[in-house]
């Protein structure tokens, strides 16, 4: 087997992000999907950080990377938080009918 080289991982990289960017503009309906296509795109960035990180030979961008995860699981955490809350007041995790937000 060969040598993976930078572009590679950008085409990955690209092709990731791509599938994420087609959830979100497919599909609005389900908040779930939603969070999920989010995560993907930044996992998809992460690709790209490691990737360039190796190829040259810099650890900055892989230590950047930890951040990101740090904040991506913040954000499906408290997403997921509101998701429930949501669910249990509306019974419905669709986003046409979460358009208001009264208290």
């Amino acid at each position: 087997m060969g040598h993976l080289s930078l572009g590679h991982f950008l085409v990955l990289g690209a092709a990731l992000f791509c599938i994420s960017l087609a959830g979100i503009v497919i599909n609005r309906k389900n908040i779930i999907i939603l969070l999920m296509s989010i995560e993907l795109m930044l996992l998809s960035v992460n690709i790209n950080f490691v990737a360039f990180s190796r190829e040259l030979g810099d650890a900055a961008g892989q230590v950047f990377v930890f951040f990101i995860l740090t904040v991506a699981a913040a954000e499906a955490a408290i997403g997921l938080a509101i998701l429930v809350t949501l669910f249990r007041n509306r019974r419905s995790i669709n986003v046409a009918e979460i358009d208001s937000l009264k208290g």
